[in-house]
């Protein structure tokens, strides 16, 4: 069964719209294992031009589901990312349920609603393998070695704590770095 965690940023998250996320959100349950017992988290948020934008998080085990979607209507945005999330589903599941065989995991993250048609096991091919030397440097370095580049991101070595870290360029023109955990 589907937890939900509603909030909202800008707009009040009233029972109409908590219940059609509900609503909406419920498709995905056939697709959840038992064991799993995930949690949506919700956020609806409305821009001052009146767009609507609605986030859905799950995380699962060794997953995490996630998509955002926007338009001019909060009520089109929530139907617009529960049928991305169900994509998502549809595509990775096998992918998802073969890796945690793999590592052992008992409780799969996906099961086969019987109406589900089979979906054909995607390849990922890999089509260039690339070695680079991680030269070190501060961050500030590293987002101008990216945009020289024209890359979205840039793997680097921190020259104050030899990690390895990545700047990217987000959507909003800003950047983010991700740095590696021990």
């Amino acid at each position: 069964m589907l937890k939900y965690n509603v909030r909202g940023e800008n707009i009040e998250v009233t029972a109409a719209i908590r219940e059609y996320v509900e609503k909406r959100l419920a498709k995905l349950e056939k697709y959840f294992a038992d064991a799993t017992k995930p949690t949506a988290h919700v956020n609806l948020k409305v821009y001052p031009d009146k767009t609507a934008k609605v986030e859905v998080t799950i995380p699962l085990p060794y997953l995490v589901l996630r998509a955002e979607e926007t338009s001019s209507d909060m009520y089109a945005s929530i139907d617009l990312v529960t049928d991305k999330l169900v994509r998502q589903i549809k595509k990775y599941k096998t992918k998802v349920n073969r890796k945690s065989r793999e590592k052992g995991v008992k409780n799969m993250a996906f099961v086969t609603p019987a109406t589900d048609e089979e979906q054909s096991d995607q390849q990922f091919e890999i089509v260039r393998n690339k070695n680079i030397a991680l030269k070190p440097m501060d961050a500030e370095e590293a987002i101008l070695q990216m945009n020289m580049l024209g890359h979205n991101f840039f793997i680097y070595r921190d020259a104050e704590t030899s990690d390895v870290n990545i700047v990217y360029k987000r959507r909003d023109g800003r950047y983010g770095m991700i740095e590696a955990a021990d």
